[in-house]
């Protein structure tokens, strides 16, 4: 536990609480027999008027009461807030376990398929060439999950390898959407620049690559369109270059824009909104902007309405190689 915060845990915070409580009843006990008594006694002797002190040790009483069942509800107040936090993050997981496991499932049900079809049936080459494709892109598709889990893993433990370099982010783009042209295929990406201008930063390639995945893919899969469109447009400030990626899809309600980065969030599921996922696509996406120590934002008009994630990086100088 960290021990800057170890005051924050709530087993910490019950502890507190209690001792608050038994301290409060023992004050009491204490000042209305022992103090009391004592200070009649004194009274008596010195012949003032006692109705004086009497009303100054019941405003202290009151006081410090008053102050020990503020701790005390504060106490509950925070446990209550600690166990609804902890009770959202067991859904999330659950319904990332969920999420996950058909992830997975589907894939591997498909290849057993694919490989009892191969086992009982006599094919042509032709049908060998196409059930060995879609084999290959179940594999694929098993590899890119677990492979996110793992880089997930080493992006929150700040163990990622890999240097960085400087950049043309356009230039960036554009050779990853050549590279990825067949998992973008019946979507549009549109990349707007202007002529001449150019766009440097100092990046990971491997973390970017990941990151432009799973933006365009992120905002593919949450897309009813037959066309699914994504528009890419570069602008810079004085420090900073901004990348926003916009899309024609499903978007999300505007109280949503910070929990989508949110690990394990998922947008709610619907009849036609069963897009499925693992909620850790755009948590992965802010990690990796942090660890290039920018900043993502996101914005949507509402449901059906599309939605705007705004990039933005720290600007480099060109290098002397470009």
């Amino acid at each position: 536990m960290n021990r800057s915060i170890w005051f924050l845990h709530p087993i910490s915070i019950l502890v507190f609480s209690i001792i608050a409580l038994g301290l409060s009843l023992f004050l009491y006990i204490y000042w209305y027999v022992s103090v009391s008594s004592g200070l009649k006694a004194v009274l008596e002797k010195t012949d003032l008027d006692p109705q004086q002190f009497v009303a100054w040790q019941t405003w202290v009483v009151i006081m410090v009461l008053s102050i020990l069942v503020g701790i005390i509800l504060i106490g509950i107040f925070m446990i209550f807030v600690y166990q609804r936090k902890t009770l959202a993050l067991y859904r999330s997981q659950y319904n990332f376990i969920n999420s996950f496991t058909h992830e997975l499932k589907t894939p591997t049900t498909s290849l057993r398929l694919y490989l009892e079809t191969f086992i009982k049936h006599e094919l042509t080459r032709d049908k060998q060439l196409k059930y060995l494709g879609y084999m290959l892109a179940d594999v694929g598709r098993l590899s890119d999950n677990i492979n996110g889990i793992l880089n997930l893993a080493r992006i929150e433990a700040k163990i990622f390898s890999g240097e960085f370099f400087v950049v043309n982010l356009v230039e960036e783009v554009n050779v990853f959407c050549r590279k990825n042209e067949q998992l973008f295929r019946g979507s549009e990406i549109l990349i707007n620049q202007q002529p001449g201008k150019c766009y440097y930063s100092s990046i990971n390639h491997t973390l970017f690559q990941m990151l432009l995945m799973n933006l365009l893919s992120n905002a593919i899969r949450h897309n009813e369109n037959d066309c699914p469109q994504i528009t890419i447009t570069f602008s810079k400030t004085d420090k900073h270059v901004r990348i926003c990626f916009s899309d024609n899809g499903l978007g999300f309600e505007k109280s949503q824009g910070k929990k989508i980065f949110e690990k394990f969030f998922q947008i709610e599921r619907t009849e036609s909104r069963n897009v499925g996922g693992t909620g850790l696509g755009l948590y992965m996406v802010e990690q990796v902007v942090r660890f290039h120590k920018g900043k993502i934002t996101a914005q949507s008009d509402g449901i059906g309405k599309g939605a705007q994630f705004m990039l933005s990086l720290p600007q480099s100088d060109k290098p002397d190689s470009l």
